[in-house]
């Protein structure tokens, strides 16, 4: 059943929010007018939903009176049957989803990201994969909006990657590309192979909320900085500086490299907000574990029988297990074509927040 109490409270809000944004000394306070701007964005939504709901409940209302007329006439009685019928599915549709818009959001979804994509199982096929996914995440991020750096990558020599990093940085970054967290499969005839026989290979991709340093806070004494050349594919030098950088957290043990940049500032910079990124996720993860032992780790072994989607290009297809999804477009997803991906598991995520909340 709808809260109606928290509805009524959120079009107070709303008209509160609006009201405050029209105020001239609101206007002149950039930073304040921009957090009203994003809160009045976020109710809007669910006032206009809202809207519809009480208008279909009329119509509800108005068919049943119509109804309980004995004296109406049989083809009009019909006409508000099927109306009753209509409005009433109607009522029963806005109400899933306004109660899927008034589910706690989860506080990481604005967030700005890191993406770590790292070859598994498979050899050089597996390193081409890492690059088609990159390609396929900044192209998506392109469709978004969104803004894409590289942060670290390390080649393998034949076109693909042992490892690349990816910071995104937009509007809503992690409440869509969360799910991507796992293990990715591929199903493909590798170039390489003459014989013509289907490889199967595996990468692993992990998706970190990037942390302000304000809110996660590295102690300086606790990370080892050291400094070499950068290098290319096969070991060549590409330059004779010690630009590179690499990052040892020694409590953990945790390091990061950087070595895209020519400046050693930036890469220590670039190396430290992946550092960030991953500490603050282990200790997300551990404070989650205290609450729920069930919550599983992002990343697997890279092993072939841990995945979470399948990318068959004999078949043209890409499925995602989680969900039992498959779609016959596998091209289109590689280009960036993921709305539909995220928006199935984006609902599926809805459905069993609503069901948890149905049943506690």
């Amino acid at each position: 059943m709808l809260v109606e109490k928290q509805i009524k409270d959120l079009l107070v809000h709303h008209e509160q929010v609006k009201s405050l944004i029209a105020d001239p000394e609101v206007v002149s306070d950039l930073e304040r007018y921009k957090e009203l701007a994003r809160e009045f964005k976020r109710c809007e939504p669910i006032v206009t939903l809202w809207g519809e709901l009480v208008g279909c409940r009329s119509e509800v209302e108005e068919a049943q009176n119509l109804l309980s007329d004995p004296e109406l006439e049989e083809e009009m009685r019909e006409w508000a049957e099927q109306q009753l019928a209509e409005t009433s599915r109607s009522v029963e549709s806005l109400e899933i989803r306004l109660q899927s818009l008034l589910l706690p959001k989860d506080p990481l979804d604005e967030k700005n990201i890191i993406v770590e994509l790292r070859a598994g199982a498979g050899g050089d096929e597996a390193g081409l994969f890492v690059a088609d996914l990159s390609r396929m995440y900044s192209k998506f991020s392109e469709s978004q909006g969104w803004k894409v750096e590289t942060l670290s990558s390390h080649e393998t020599g034949v076109g693909g990657f042992k490892e690349i990093i990816l910071s995104i940085q937009g509007e809503l970054v992690y409440s869509k590309m969360k799910f991507e967290s796992g293990v990715h499969r591929v199903q493909r005839v590798p170039t390489t192979e003459s014989s013509g026989r289907i490889h199967t290979s595996t990468i692993t991709v992990a998706v970190l909320p990037e942390v302000e340093e304000i809110d996660f806070e590295i102690h300086q004494q606790d990370v080892r900085v050291d400094t070499f050349c950068a290098s290319g594919p096969g070991g060549q030098s590409v330059n004779t500086t010690y630009s590179a950088v690499r990052l040892t957290h020694v409590p953990t043990g945790t390091t990061v490299s950087c070595q895209d940049e020519k400046s050693q500032i930036k890469n220590k910079d670039k190396a430290f907000k992946v550092l960030r990124a991953r500490l603050a996720a282990e200790d997300r993860k551990r404070r989650e574990a205290e609450l729920a032992a069930n919550r599983s780790s992002q990343v697997g072994t890279g092993e072939r029988s841990e995945k979470i989607r399948t990318y068959n290009f004999p078949q043209g297809r890409v499925s995602d297990h989680r969900i039992g999804l498959t779609l016959h477009s596998l091209q289109a997803v590689l280009e960036g074509e993921l709305q539909d991906v995220i928006e199935a598991l984006t609902l599926d995520e809805e459905r069993r927040k609503l069901e948890a909340l149905q049943a506690g």
